[in-house]
């Protein structure tokens, strides 16, 4: 059968793909030797494809020494298209080999130490248990990760984050309500509008500049915003919680960091009639087509998981 070209044009047989990808490899490495080694081929077979080609196109793609190898002006007009016929050749060898194998190699991952602690490690075991060909690579850490250049696969970070390079879903959203002690509510009084909380002791998160202005909706669009002052002020929601439980002040508290506490009595959320903005939880992961399927599984896990916690109540998926 004789196959056409885009134009309608008779073309004799297929493009030589193989071969167009073994030069752009042997261009890649600058060697034919080097070349046959990564592909797993003999020096011979990269030798013969490279003559192939050039007969077939009656040009010369390489100019060859003993001592080095160089492209010609049209070696160099072709690379850039065999190099991707290189790379969309490996890359549908990988999606198919994903697809139809359990999903297995290596995902490094990134997530603050509070939010590791207590909310991944104690799931990690059940995932690593489904998916015995995975190895999961947990970085815990509050400060800046370079994602794509230190290798991560995907972090996890709980509020806004703004980097136009990189990939940002959100995984979930969650509560965030204001929350005090019962003996600092009975000594201060229980607030009765947002604007009350003005005249109470705040513990307040530093690690954003809207950190000490709260703002709380209620059903109707009624929507308040208040500035709020305290003594103790925190970085790190987790070290804002024996304060709390000390009757220190109220605070704005990711809800699965306190919903413990607020089952068993020992915090009370404040103007339980009024919400504030739901916290995100956002996927950050490198630029790019898509997450392999390794990746996509724990995204899965992590959401199926999520959504049925105790604290899950009134989240955003």
């Amino acid at each position: 059968m004789v196959a056409a070209t885009a134009a309608g044009t008779p073309m004799p047989h297929l493009p030589d793909f193989e071969a167009w990808a073994i030069f752009a490899k042997v261009a890649e490495r600058g060697s034919f030797s080097l070349a046959a080694e990564e592909l797993g081929l003999s020096k011979t077979t990269v030798s013969k494809a490279i003559t192939r080609l050039e007969q077939r196109m009656r040009i010369t793609l390489l100019h060859r020494t003993t001592r080095r190898l160089s492209l010609t002006e049209n070696g160099r007009m072709a690379l850039a298209r065999a190099a991707r016929i290189l790379a969309d050749g490996a890359a549908v060898e990988e999606e198919v080999f994903e697809s139809a194998a359990s999903p297995r190699g290596k995902i490094k991952m990134a997530a603050s130490v509070l939010f590791g602690l207590e909310i991944l490690a104690p799931i990690v075991p059940r995932f690593l248990a489904l998916y015995p060909d995975i190895d999961l690579d947990l970085h815990l850490t509050d400060e800046p990760i370079d994602l794509v250049g230190d290798g991560f696969d995907l972090a996890l970070r709980v509020g806004a984050f703004a980097d136009s390079s990189l990939r940002i879903s959100r995984l979930i959203s969650f509560r965030r309500p204001a929350v005090a002690s019962p003996a600092y509510l009975d000594r201060a009084g229980r607030p009765t509008h947002p604007r009350d909380l003005a005249d109470h002791e705040a513990i307040i998160y530093s690690h954003i500049p809207t950190g000490a202005r709260w703002r709380f909706h209620r059903d109707g669009d009624e929507d308040c915003e208040v500035a709020v002052s305290g003594r103790y002020h925190v970085n790190n929601s987790g070290a804002a919680v024996p304060a709390l439980l000390a009757g220190q002040g109220v605070a704005l508290q990711p809800e699965f960091f306190i919903w413990r506490e607020l089952q068993d009595g020992r915090l009370e959320e404040v103007l339980p009639d009024w919400t504030t903005e739901p916290g995100p939880l956002n996927i950050l992961s490198p630029p790019g087509q898509g997450h392999p399927t390794r990746v996509r599984v724990l995204i899965a896990f992590l959401r199926e998981h999520f959504t049925t916690q105790p604290w899950a109540h009134g989240i955003e998926v």
